[in-house]
C-alpha cells in the first residue's frame, strides 16, 4: 500500500517539531512538499532570512514552496498537482481558502497550540499565560472556512507553571504538538477518529500581539502585571518607561507593598518596587534603552531613586498645533 502523500505547512520555529514529527514517521507516511511564507528580510543588515521551516525541508531534501498569496489560482493549481491526501498545518501564519481546503482528499489538519475552543487565533501561548491559566495544551483539529473552528480530532495538555514564559512554553508545545501528531495522524489517515464538534461556549480570541501590548499600566494589579511580563518575554518585551526612557523589564514578581499606582516604593538590591492598583511589582532585572539587560541591582548602581516619587510614566505625547 502507498504511504499516504502530504504536504506541510509552517512557518516558524513552533513548526519545526510538527515537521520532524512527519520526518520520523517515514515509514508510514511521505512529505512531498512543504509550504512556507517567502523569505524575510532580518537584522540591522536587512539580509534576507529563510524561515525555520524551510531550513529544515531544505536539509531533507523536500521541495519548498513559498507563495506570496493564496488566494489565486495558481497556488492552489500548484497544490492539486502535488496530489495530497491531507495537508498538515502548524502556524503556517495566513488563513487558507476554500480552494486551498477543497485539495486534499482526507482534507486539512491543523496542530493549534490551546485547548480549544479556548484561545483561537494567532498568539494562543501568550495569552494563555497573559490571562493567568494554569494549563493549556494542544489540539489537531480539521481545518475548515473559520478561524480555529473546526472539529477536534485529539488533543493534550500541559500545565503552566507559575514562572513559566512564552518562550519556555513554546518549546514545551511544540514538543508536545509533534509527539501529538506522531500518535494521533496514523489513526486519522486509517478512519480511527472521530472529530468532535467545539462547543460553543468557552469561546476566547487571542489576537495577534502588538507592541504595546508589552506597556506596564500600574493601574492594573501586580498579578495581572507579572503575567504580563512572562507572557510577552521574549517578543514584545514588557517595559515601562523611567524619565522618558523606555525601559524593558525582563523579570519580576508580585510584592506585598501597597500605594498610589505608579508610586515607588523601594528600590535596592532586590528590586525596583512599584506600587499597582492591587500589591506591587518587583522589577527585577532591567534593560534601559541601548545597554543590555542587567539586575536591579546594577541598573541601580549610582542612580538614586526617591521612595514616593512616580518616575515611571509614559512621555507625555507632543501637543497638537492648532489648524493641523
Amino acid at each position: 500500500m502507498d504511504r499516504p502523500r502530504i504536504v506541510f505547512m509552517g512557518t516558524p520555529e513552533f513548526a519545526v517539531g510538527s515537521l520532524a514529527a512527519l520526518f520520523a514517521m517515514e515509514d508510514s507516511v511521505q512529505v512531498v512538499a512543504v509550504v512556507t511564507q517567502p523569505d524575510k528580510p532580518r537584522g540591522r543588515g536587512q539580509a534576507l532570512g529563510i524561515p525555520p521551516v524551510k531550513a529544515l525541508a531544505l536539509e531533507r531534501g523536500v521541495p519548498v514552496l513559498q507563495p506570496q498569496k493564496l488566494r489565486t489560482p495558481p497556488f492552489a493549481d500548484a497544490l492539486r498537482a502535488l496530489a495530497p491526501d491531507v495537508c498538515v498545518v502548524t502556524a503556517y501564519g495566513k488563513i487558507l481558502p476554500p480552494d486551498v481546503l477543497a485539495v486534499p482528499r482526507l482534507g486539512c489538519v491543523n496542530v493549534h497550540a490551546s485547548l480549544l475552543p479556548r484561545f483561537r487565533g494567532a498568539a494562543p501561548i501568550q495569552w494563555a499565560i497573559a490571562h493567568g491559566d494554569e494549563e493549556t495544551g494542544v489540539c489537531l483539529m480539521l481545518m475548515d472556512e473559520g478561524l480555529d473552528t473546526g472539529p477536534v480530532l485529539a488533543c493534550r495538555r500541559q500545565p503552566i507553571a507559575a514562572d513559566e514564559t512564552s518562550a519556555g512554553l513554546h518549546q514545551k508545545l511544540a514538543a508536545l504538538g509533534g509527539a501529538l501528531l506522531r500518535e494521533e495522524l496514523p489513526r486519522y489517515l486509517r478512519g480511527e477518529l472521530e472529530a468532535v464538534a467545539q462547543p460553543a461556549e468557552g469561546a476566547v480570541y487571542a489576537p495577534m500581539i502588538q507592541k504595546d501590548d508589552g506597556r506596564l499600566d500600574f493601574t492594573r494589579s501586580a498579578r495581572e502585571l507579572e503575567r504580563r511580563v512572562r507572557a510577552f518575554t521574549p517578543w514584545p518585551g514588557a517595559f515601562t518607561h523611567l524619565e522618558g526612557a523606555r525601559l524593558k523589564v525582563h523579570r519580576a514578581q508580585v510584592g506585598g507593598g501597597r500605594g498610589a499606582p505608579g508610586t515607588q516604593l523601594a528600590a535596592g538590591p532586590a528590586g525596583l518596587e512599584l506600587a499597582c492598583a492591587e500589591g506591587s511589582l518587583l522589577l527585577q532585572e532591567l534593560q534601559p534603552e541601548g545597554k543590555r539587560a542587567m539586575s536591579a541591582a546594577d541598573f541601580l548602581s549610582g542612580r538614586k531613586l526617591t521612595p514616593g516619587s512616580r518616575p515611571f510614566a509614559a512621555p507625555a505625547a507632543p501637543a497638537v498645533k492648532e489648524g493641523a
